[in-house]
């Protein structure tokens, strides 16, 4: 479960190809500024922060044991969420979009400086969960 969650390095709007299968929104602001909204646009929305995932502090901890100190991040997090609603509609069209949720929306700080982000899902009844995150993340980018 753990590496599922971390494995969800997601996007945003103007978004720009990161990793395949994620992109990213560029964040003019500390990483601190980002966190909290990005938490406050997922509960302004009426969702529920289910689970922090602090990804860097992980990537520093493991480091140490496998005797790697490269820095990744200067700090990185995933805000893990989900929606009844629109987990239901997806779920309804293909029950198989269950290997999806929860979903998540990350920030994290590197030397290009701060980004959220978001998965890119396939195409079809996903959708509606992009669009639901890229809604998400466009509040939070406003600041």
């Amino acid at each position: 479960m753990k590496q599922a969650l971390t494995a969800l390095v997601i996007s945003a709007l103007p978004a720009m190809a990161a990793a395949e299968g994620a992109v990213v929104t560029p964040y003019e602001g500390s990483f601190d500024d980002a966190t909290f909204a990005v938490e406050n646009a997922i509960t302004n929305q009426g969702y529920v922060v289910d689970y922090v995932s602090h990804v860097n502090d992980m990537l520093q901890r493991t480091g140490k044991d496998l005797g790697s100190g490269a820095e990744i991040f200067k700090d990185a997090q995933i805000y893990v969420f989900c929606s009844a609603v629109v987990s239901r509609k997806v779920m309804e069209a293909d029950p198989m979009n269950i290997a999806y949720c929860p979903y998540g929306i990350f920030v994290a700080e590197n030397d290009d400086g701060v980004m959220i982000g978001r998965r890119d899902y396939p195409d079809g009844p996903m959708d509606i969960v992009e669009e639901m995150l890229d809604s998400i993340i466009a509040e939070a980018a406003e600041g």
